[in-house]
This record gives structure tokens, sequence and C-alpha cells, in this order.
């Protein structure tokens, strides 16, 4: 009977201890999960003040705030630093404990969510976009048959660039303007003014210059070699044909409505660059509030030749404004007019002072101007193209590569062609001109053909005789 009834309490001493150590455990197993949540949140903690300590510094390096205030005005951060210490001494507690456990946390894969964490926050914030290159506005500064309709084409032919050819011909078309004196400077300040607007894409400023005038902004009948310029005649500044309406100079592969000066100015700002090619600026020193403008960034690429190629070509070009040349020619006079010869010099001599202003390099001017024999260019075209465009700070395409390979190399040579095989057409002057033209050519131009290489010719041999070099080596007359 007493076996019986120490059975039941055997078991209950049995069950009450089993009960007293899961109570241990789950003790134990609480203060481990507990050890785990506090370690990863102190962590977070810890990185988010030390990220909030610094703002107090930076705040007072731009305001000179005392931190103390600042903390309390942001959230009582002061609060905050005490939270981080308190847990710092829980945290070496459990550290303790769970030694004694056997236990160590997983620290090293903590830290590695951690950083993957930071990571992916990095990620997700904002970065500032990237900055657009400069606008460069590029003049192709030349006179008349110069070849600067084939050296323009480099620029013309280059999609990012908004290229108007000889704008500044309606100014000349509209306004009289006689040679030298005041008046010869007084059309350069016209000629300088109208050349700002037109690279500030202000196409409006054309208006007051094209005759009959355009209504609302649309031009009824031409824009002086609009087919020269490809930014005229791409979408969408090509509008429909009208019916009725026939351009004197229409683009040359569609066929476009009038032209739109909105439209145009428009294509205009969103190209990333522009060019400009115009042979009736002369005087360098008239653009140094264009060089000095900061929206400009302006670059300036002057183009010289043989003079004694110029005047061949001219003559053969404007026929009708040489005929005492030719008359003197034909008949076979010792002297020629003299006011003939001194235009010449003149023009020769407005050449050269540009060029030796340039070469010496004014503040104004430094890393601004570039000097281009045609001669070099008709010889190494694609080098040229490489330097000018090197020059400008405007990267070169292949597109333009390409249209120097195929038309470098073409048998067709018109008047007005840019399509040519430069390296054979250069000189062809030399076996037409009479030995006694390529004197009075020498004799008045003489210092110009020094400062930029050509040699004289002392007979008609010589002339003629195409194995007799008329070209110094020069190299590249540019600043960086």
């Amino acid at each position: 009977m007493e076996k019986g009834l120490s059975l039941p309490q055997d078991c209950r001493h049995f069950l009450h201890s089993l009960r007293m150590r899961s109570k241990y455990a789950l003790f134990l197993a609480f203060v481990v999960v507990v050890f785990v949540f506090i370690e990863k949140e102190n962590k977070i903690i810890s990185r988010v003040s030390d990220k909030l300590k610094q703002i107090p510094q930076s705040l007072v390096d731009a305001n000179s705030t005392d931190p103390a205030l600042v903390l309390a005005e942001n959230a009582s951060l002061l609060s905050l630093s005490e939270l981080d210490s308190a847990f710092l001494q829980l945290q070496s507690r459990l550290r303790n404990l769970s030694l004694q456990l056997g236990m160590e946390p997983a620290e090293e894969a903590e830290e590695e969510q951690m950083l993957e964490a930071e990571e992916e926050w990095e990620q997700l914030e904002p970065r500032p976009p990237a900055e657009a290159p400069p606008r460069r506005h590029v003049l192709l500064m030349a006179t008349t048959r110069t070849g600067s309709s084939f050296v323009g084409e480099f620029f013309n032919q280059q999609g990012n660039i908004f290229y108007l050819f000889e704008p500044l011909w309606h100014i000349e078309r509209t306004v009289s303007f006689e040679q030298g004196g005041a008046n010869a400077a007084g059309s350069a300040l016209v000629y300088r003014d109208v050349l700002k607007q037109l690279f500030l894409c202000d196409l409006y400023i054309l208006e007051h210059f094209i005759i009959p005038a355009p209504e609302d902004h649309l031009t009824q009948f031409f824009v002086f070699r609009r087919g020269s310029s490809r930014s005229l005649c791409e979408d969408p500044v090509c509008t429909p044909l009208v019916k009725k309406v026939f351009e004197k100079y229409p683009c040359k592969n569609r066929r476009c409505g009038p032209l739109n000066m909105t439209l145009a100015a428009e294509a205009c700002r969103r190209k990333e660059h522009m060019a400009i090619k115009a042979v009736r600026i002369r005087q360098l020193e008239f653009l140094q509030p264009l060089a000095e403008d900061p929206r400009l960034d302006l670059r300036v690429i002057q183009l010289v030749r043989d003079p004694r190629a110029v005047l061949a070509s001219r003559m053969v070009a404007f026929a009708d404004k040489y005929e005492t040349w030719k008359k003197w020619l034909a008949k076979g006079q010792d002297q020629l007019r003299e006011e003939e010869v001194l235009r010449l010099k003149g023009n020769c001599e407005s050449i050269r002072l540009s060029a030796e202003l340039g070469l010496r390099q004014p503040a104004w001017l430094r890393g601004r101007y570039m000097l281009v024999r045609y001669e070099d260019v008709a010889l190494r075209p694609l080098q040229k193209a490489q330097e000018m465009y090197r020059f400008a700070g405007i990267p070169l395409t292949p597109q333009v590569e390409d249209w120097i390979q195929k038309n470098t190399q073409a048998a067709h040579d018109g008047i007005y062609s840019t399509q040519k095989n430069s390296s054979e057409q250069f000189e062809k002057w030399r076996f037409s001109m009479p030995f006694k033209l390529a004197q009075v050519v020498q004799a008045a131009c003489g210092p110009a053909m020094r400062l930029f290489g050509y040699k004289p010719v002392q007979d008609a041999a010589s002339l003629s005789n195409r194995s007799v070099s008329l070209l110094e080596e020069r190299g590249t007359f540019w600043v960086t």
C-alpha cells in the first residue's frame, strides 16, 4: 500500500524537475534570441548614429552654429548618443554571457549583410547628370577663291554641327559700303554684330537684309546658297514643297518649301556646335568682342591660299570684274593701271595683318586662332581635318572622314565645286598663268607670300614646272 502511494510522489518530483529544466532552457533560448536581436539593432543604430553625428560639424562649418543647439533642435541627437552608449554596455554583457554558453554571434555574416545593404542604398541614390560637352562656335575666315567652300564642307558634313554658308552675303547685297577708310570699318562692325547674333541662333537678324522681306518668318524666294547648308535642308527645317514658289538656291538632295526662320533657329539651338563660313570678315581685330564673349567659346580658322592662285581663279569666276587685267594681258602693255595693283596689294595686306595678329597670340585670342594653308589641306585633307577638329575641341566623326575620302579623289572640278582630286588640282593654275601676271602678284603680295611660305618664281619655265615646289614647309599654326 505504501509502495503504491510512493510511486505517484516520485512522478510528481520527476515532472516538477522536468518543468524547471524546461523553464531554464526557454530562458536561455530567450536570452540568446534577445542577444542576437539587440546585436543587429545595435549595429544598425550605431551606423545611423555615426552618420548623424557628422551633421552637426558640417552645419557648424556652414553656419557657425553651436553643435549642442543643433543636436537639440534635430530630434535630440544627444539622447541618441546616450542610448548608443547604453547599448554598448549591454552588448559587452551579452557577449560575456554568450561566451559562457559557448555561443559566438556570426559577426562576419552580419557585416557582409550590412555592406550589401549599403551598396544597394547607394545604387538607389540619385546621381548628378553628366555634363554636356561645351558648345563650340567655329568661324572659317577666308577670302573668295581660297578653297573655303571645300574646307567648309568638313564642318557641314558633321551631323552635330549647325553650319551656315556665307550668311553675310545678304548684308553685302543690301547695305552699301565704299572701299577703305571709315566705311570699311563700318562694314566690319555690321558684319561682326550680325555674326554674333547668328552664333547665338538668332537667325531672325537676317530677315532685315533679305529682299523681299520674309513674311511670318518665311522666306518666299531664297536664302543665299541654302543648299550648301545641310542643316537648312534637314527635317524639320525642310517643310513640304509649296506650289508656285521657286527658290533660286534650293536644297540639293531634296525639295523643300520656303525656309522657315523659326524652325531653322530651333534646329540651331538643338545642335551641339555651330560653324559659319564667311569671306567678308577681313580684319581679325574686330572679332575681339566675340572671342571674349563666354557664351560663344569662339574658334577662328583663317584659311589662306597662294595669292597667284587666288587671282587666277578670280579672273575666271568673276570675269567681268577683271576686264582691265585681261585687256592688259591681251594688248601687252607694260604697265597695269595703278588702282588695280593697289587693290590687289590692299587685299594681301589685310590678310597678312590679320594673320600676324593671330600668330602673335594676344591674350584675347590665345588658344582661339588657327592659320591653315589651302595647299596643305589639298595635299593632306584628312590630316588637316583632324587638326582643325582637334583645335576646335570637337570630335571628328567617321561620317566626315568618309566624305573626305570620297570627295578628294573625284574627277569633277567645276568653278564652285566641292568635289575634286585635291592633290592634283591645287596647282592647276600654274600651267595657264602668264609669267608677267605672276610677277605683278609677287611684287604686290611679297610680304604675305613670305609669311605664308609661298616661293616666288624667277622665270616662266619654273612657273610651269611641276617639279619646282612653290611651297615652303610650315607647321600647324595653332595654339593649344
